[in-house]
């Protein structure tokens, strides 16, 4: 009897084990049928309207495909989507061509100072272009646009300020998305030698790690500074359904962010961090079997709760890379990657030729104000095969 339970027991492990395994090579045909699908849809809503400044595919919008303009926060994914998959496959010189095209599309945004989104829109465009081209140009873009990201840094609150508009909420909001940004601070002080974008990312995380997070390591999504002293005067969860409760979105961002950073900086508190954060997301009883995230960790509505499939993917992400920083963690983090992964690419893949070209299905952007709920989003897509090429580089 104990022989047959020791057998059953391997044989259950082992299925577990084989039914996790994501197939790379696979997840990446689909991939670029589905964006060759996205091309054709593109050029379908650019002839549709007489914007010419739309320029980036978002998400689905009422059935039709959502283009947005470089000044959006999400216009840099979809160049990012191409440069991945001329990175996956440089055989097919469709994706250098296509990623070149959109990626100067962004090209604007760099002197853009109305906005922290400068990490999103720009170094996933034109960061990523750089890592695989070299490009002297991208470059330059690189470094104007991390000195236009530093003109929103404050050296009282010791962070960058997020938002310009609702000050009727906030007087000097900062979001936990962004940490994201930093990335290209840090990028700024490798192909410059000039330290100062390395001291304000710096300065940047530690604030935000002092005042964004509960004893739990969950995060809030708005801090609210005075920007003449510093001191904290709210702490907001906006795209969650209640101040306290863990937007799971933004603990993904927050995951990612200090692993960013403990990268760049090789600092032990980083790296605690991001561990803490790990534990908090993976640990959480409402974390789902699959885990891919309900969109706020404590909504009332679990579990009829739209699904965020672009946390899974952003976590899956971060955790490929956090393996690589935690030897005696390394396997489980990768374990628990490698279940999100193969979740997305079984479970909220986009049948092909369907969803616009959208690779994942079901993600929210904003559940509490009914804003792209249970949608594709650009965004998704990105992380989702930035964790496929980290797990692939990880064997």
């Amino acid at each position: 009897m104990k022989y047959f339970k020791l057998i059953l027991t391997l044989t259950l492990l082992s299925n577990i084990a084989f039914a996790q395994k994501v197939n790379i090579k696979k997840a990446f045909k689909h991939a670029e049928k589905q964006t060759a699908v996205m091309l054709t849809e593109v050029e379908k809503a650019k002839a549709k309207t007489t914007n010419k400044k739309l320029v980036s595919p978002r998400t689905i919008e009422k059935g039709e495909l959502k283009l947005v303009a470089s000044r959006d926060w999400t216009s840099g994914f979809f160049p990012g989507v191409l440069w991945f998959l001329h990175e996956n496959n440089k055989k097919n010189n469709t994706w250098f061509t296509e990623a070149k095209k959109f990626t100067a599309d962004i090209e604007e945004e760099k002197t853009n100072g109305t906005t922290h989104d400068m990490g999103f829109k720009v170094y996933c465009s034109f960061g990523t272009g750089y890592r695989l081209t070299n490009d002297p140009h991208y470059k330059d873009v690189i470094i104007q646009s991390a000195k236009t990201l530093m003109t929103r840094f404050n050296p009282k609150t010791g962070v960058i300020l997020s938002w310009d508009h609702s000050r009727d909420k906030w007087v000097n909001p900062v979001i936990i998305d962004n940490m994201m940004n930093l990335e290209l601070l840090f990028a700024a002080t490798r192909l410059t030698g000039d330290s100062s974008f390395y001291k304000v990312a710096v300065t940047h995380a530690n604030t935000t790690m002092k005042n964004h997070f509960r004893s739990d390591y969950s995060s809030y999504h708005v801090i609210d500074y005075d920007p003449n002293t510093g001191a904290v005067l709210k702490k907001n969860t906006h795209q969650g359904y209640f101040h306290e409760s863990a937007w799971s979105r933004g603990q993904a961002w927050a995951l990612y962010g200090y692993t960013l950073c403990y990268r760049e900086t090789k600092n032990p508190a980083y790296l605690a961090q991001a561990e803490n954060i790990a534990k908090f997301y993976l640990n959480h009883k409402n974390l789902p079997e699959d885990l891919v995230p309900y969109c706020d960790f404590d909504s009332k509505k679990i579990p009829n709760e739209a699904r965020d499939a672009s946390a899974a993917a952003i976590v899956a992400s971060s955790l490929y890379e956090l393996s690589a920083y935690t030897p005696d963690k390394k396997s489980y983090y990768q374990q628990k990657a490698d279940k999100m992964l193969h979740s997305l690419s079984t479970k909220y893949i986009a049948p092909v030729g369907e969803a616009k070209g959208f690779i994942l299905l079901h993600s929210t952007g904003s559940a509490p104000s009914n804003s792209e709920v249970d949608v594709p989003l650009n965004y998704a897509d990105y992380y989702y095969l930035e964790a496929l090429l980290r797990k692939r580089q990880l064997k």
